[in-house]
């Protein structure tokens, strides 16, 4: 009842922050009518000016307000163009809503913008990629399918190359070079699965920064964000093939953790002989102990497990495992790790 009460005096969290952006959506339509006075020449040289405020040291966020509204206002001059879009021609008639202004906000502030089927997701995306593509850096556009990248480079990179910015898109089977050229576009776009394997070959094919095709990671739009990131999640990118260099420490570490195992195997070798002599002398309590202390070094231990299958041997492992896991033996549970790493490392050092 009082969260009700809540909700109807102030209103929900998503309605409170929607309400804080709505100023901002009538600066942006005061800026795109001043605008509309312009000429074409003249408001395509804003992408120069933005560009320029923002390397001496403005924010995306100084100019967002600006940006936005020429991109408005370029799409609503592109209304009745024509042009090809996937071998189809496709007629612009498009010109951003006010609510359309504040998933472009929300998009560029790095939160979820969830938008029906028929809203206009497509279009609401290019205000922020707009706005960051200014920056220089590299500015991403992530769908679920080729289909989908190829149609959304064409049709709304047009808005963006009218504002003198470049688009590319990457499919599947694409060679490096095409790749390449696709990554130093102002506005990338691809599925997430081309996106994730240039990085894994980028970072673990690639001998040198010329066979690289990517240009680092400064911000993306990941469209239907709950398949791509939850479902799609759940298929790992793998990736193999000869490497004549490793750029890794691989071959560095690998002896180490090779002679670390080996006089681990050792000493839990000896911790068991010791146990089973002890099991003999009736000094239970001692070879728990050892016993516990391989558990803890060895869990999958052939000879430990072997052991593990006689009933009195079990019942004393769990006994000692239960003193040392009780509260009141949280010093002594301590000292017998300490015990066991201490060994492996005394032994690791000569």
């Amino acid at each position: 009842m009082l969260k009700w009460i809540l909700q109807k005096t102030i209103g929900t969290k998503n309605e409170r922050e929607t309400k804080k952006l709505w100023p901002l959506v009538h600066e942006i339509n005061r800026f795109e009518e001043q605008y509309q006075k312009l000429t074409e020449s003249e408001l395509q040289a804003k992408t120069t000016e933005f560009k320029q405020r923002i390397k001496d040291g403005a924010t995306t966020d100084a100019v967002m307000v600006e940006a936005f509204a020429v991109v408005k206002n370029a799409c609503r001059r592109l209304c009745g163009q024509t042009w090809d879009v996937c071998g189809h021609p496709i007629t612009w008639d498009m010109v951003p809503f006010d609510v359309q202004l504040i998933g472009g906000m929300v998009l560029h502030k790095k939160k979820i913008a969830e938008m029906a089927t028929g809203e206009g997701k497509t279009l609401v995306a290019t205000l922020p990629l707009y706005l960051n593509a200014l920056t220089g850096k590299n500015v991403h556009l992530v769908t679920v399918n080729d289909y989908l990248a190829r149609r959304d480079s064409q049709w709304m990179g047009h808005v963006f190359e009218y504002l003198g910015l470049t688009v590319g898109c990457l499919q599947d089977q694409m060679d490096h070079e095409d790749k390449k050229r696709a990554y130093q576009c102002d506005i990338t776009y691809g599925t997430c699965s081309e996106f994730g394997f240039d990085y894994l070959r980028d970072n673990s094919m690639a001998t040198s920064t010329e066979e690289q095709v990517q240009r680092g990671y400064y911000y993306a739009i990941v469209d239907e964000v709950d398949s791509i990131l939850i479902d799609e999640a759940r298929t790992p990118l793998i990736i193999s093939g000869p490497a004549p260099v490793s750029t890794h420490a691989y071959y560095e570490l690998k002896p180490k953790v090779e002679d670390l195992v080996r006089r681990q195997t050792m000493l839990c070798n000896r911790l068991l002989s010791e146990a089973k002599e002890l099991l003999e002398q009736k000094k239970e309590d001692e070879a728990g102990i050892k016993l516990y202390q391989v558990q803890w070094g060895m869990p999958k231990h052939r000879q430990l497990l072997k052991m593990m299958e006689e009933p009195d041997v079990r019942r004393l492992l769990e006994k000692s495992e239960l003193f040392f896991l009780s509260d009141t033996n949280r010093e002594e549970r301590a000292k017998t790790k300490e015990d066991l790493f201490f060994v492996i490392e005394e032994k690791s050092s000569e």
